[in-house]
């Protein structure tokens, strides 16, 4: 965003004023996006509003154009769409309005367009919430969310951020109160429909409407109605979901509300390390986890050890699957699992560990009080010389059931310690070796095991 010269303007005015010399004043550095426009506007109004008589009767007619131009993807405005809402060029308005000069064959004109779309977005949410007709509010809202192209999410969210009394405390000074009884439809929208796409099927555009209701819950920054419509969540999935940054931070936020969540997925969701950096804080919150086929690295799943480690943590299965953790990652990893108590299943499939990273996992499933009773290391580069050092640490486990090897570079060099594990690990019902590389005398071996330990499956 830094790197936005349109951004780096909007930062500069929104938030100058309280990093002055004279005035420092962290404490009113905005949390939302709603909250940062609304210094934003409030600055234009503050420096220009002398200049006309009525401030709120002109922002409603240029938040009126604004709407009208997000409805219909338009940023681009000319003198008629000024002059159909009785607006004209002042100083006044160039605080809203950029003037670009067009060629047209030989004549130059002058159009007009916002100075980032965001601000269009802004003005024509807060022309919508000072309208004098409050019942008018539900129709713009369900329409909106209705619009499955994108165009609205933003707009809808600074509805949704409006309805905090502290976001729209300064600009009521130029304004005008904002009407106490639009703010309470928008509330009540928002809990709804926050409960509504919570209980709805997921498919991939549930998904993406379930992320922005969380956005509007988000915005408008209301601890009771979180708590309301959050407590009692016991699973929240956004697989294959793209998930930004700032969607997991917004998502970090929700989890904090989510008193019994169990579930939470993001496989796929192309999370790297400063979305599991933002995710970080809460994820010890759920029982089960799954961050596969995300490229976390070796720094990322390093987060992941730390929710592992946090004194309430209550993950039972953790899917770590094709994250991008290497053998020389594993260690932090490792270390945090001799300690913790809670895990039951671990998948650590298609990552680099090899024979180094293997030993380290291995190394703290010795502990007595490990509770893992599914592993999974298929496809980790896993040789007959890393297999002797897992099967040392697994023959004293009784607590495992299901052991995944596929994928692997095992040959017959390693079956006398497979045939070791099974025969000792009393609990082990199901084994996986799937594709490595034994001949068929051994094979033959390996399964013959099975009327050895009734129960037992061989899957070779």
């Amino acid at each position: 965003m830094s790197y936005n010269p349109s951004y780096c303007s909007i930062l500069a005015l929104a938030l100058g004023p309280f990093f002055t010399p004279n005035v420092r004043d962290p404490q009113r550095v905005p949390k939302t996006i709603t909250q940062l426009y609304s210094y934003y506007i409030y600055n234009i109004l503050k420096n220009h509003s002398r200049e006309i008589e009525n401030p709120r009767d002109m922002l409603l007619r240029v938040g009126q154009m604004a709407f009208r131009g997000v409805s219909e993807k338009k940023i681009v405005l000319t003198d008629g769409d000024l002059i159909n809402y009785n607006l004209q060029p002042s100083q006044f308005l160039s605080g809203f309005l950029m003037e670009l000069l067009e060629r047209e064959d030989s004549a130059r004109n002058v159009v007009y367009t916002f100075p980032h779309l965001t601000i269009q977005e802004f003005v024509a949410a807060v022309a919508q919430f000072l309208n004098p007709h409050p019942g008018d509010i539900l129709k713009f809202l369900t329409g909106a969310h209705n619009t499955t192209d994108g165009r609205f999410e933003v707009f809808l969210r600074f509805v949704a951020g409006l309805s905090n009394p502290k976001t729209a405390r300064g600009l009521e000074e130029f304004l005008g109160p904002f009407p106490h009884q639009t703010t309470c439809r928008v509330i009540d929208w928002v809990k709804e429909e926050v409960i509504r796409q919570i209980n709805i099927s997921a498919g991939e555009d549930d998904t993406r409407n379930l992320l922005n209701t969380l956005h509007y819950l988000f915005e408008s920054q209301n601890t009771g109605l979180a708590r309301g419509t959050l407590g009692s969540v016991e699973k929240l999935s956004f697989s294959e979901m793209p998930l930004s940054p700032i969607d997991c931070g917004i998502l970090s936020h929700v989890i904090g509300f989510c008193d019994t969540i169990k579930h939470l997925c993001f496989w796929n969701c192309r999370i790297q390390f400063e979305g599991i950096q933002r995710l970080g804080s809460g994820l010890h919150k759920c029982q089960e986890l799954r961050l596969g086929s995300n490229d976390l690295g070796d720094s990322g799943v390093k987060l992941v050890s730390a929710a592992l480690r946090n004194p309430e943590c209550k993950i039972q299965k953790l899917r770590l699957n094709d994250v991008g953790l290497t053998g020389s990652g594993a260690e932090d990893l490792a270390s945090t699992l001799s300690a913790n108590r809670t895990l039951t299943e671990l998948n650590l499939s298609v990552n680099k560990l090899e024979d180094s990273g293997v030993k380290l996992v291995s190394a703290a499933l010795r502990n007595p009080e490990c509770k893992i009773q599914k592993l999974w290391l298929w496809k980790v580069g896993l040789t007959d010389s890393g297999a002797e050092d897992l099967v040392s640490a697994l023959s004293t486990n009784q607590s495992l059931t299901e052991l995944d090897l596929r994928l692997n570079s095992l040959t017959d060099r390693s079956v006398p310690a497979l045939r070791r594990l099974i025969l000792s690990v009393q609990s082990l019902a199901y084994i996986e070796l799937w594709r490595n590389h034994f001949s068929e005398t051994r094979e033959m071996e390996l399964r013959s095991l099975q009327e050895v330990r009734p129960g037992l499956t061989v899957n070779l």
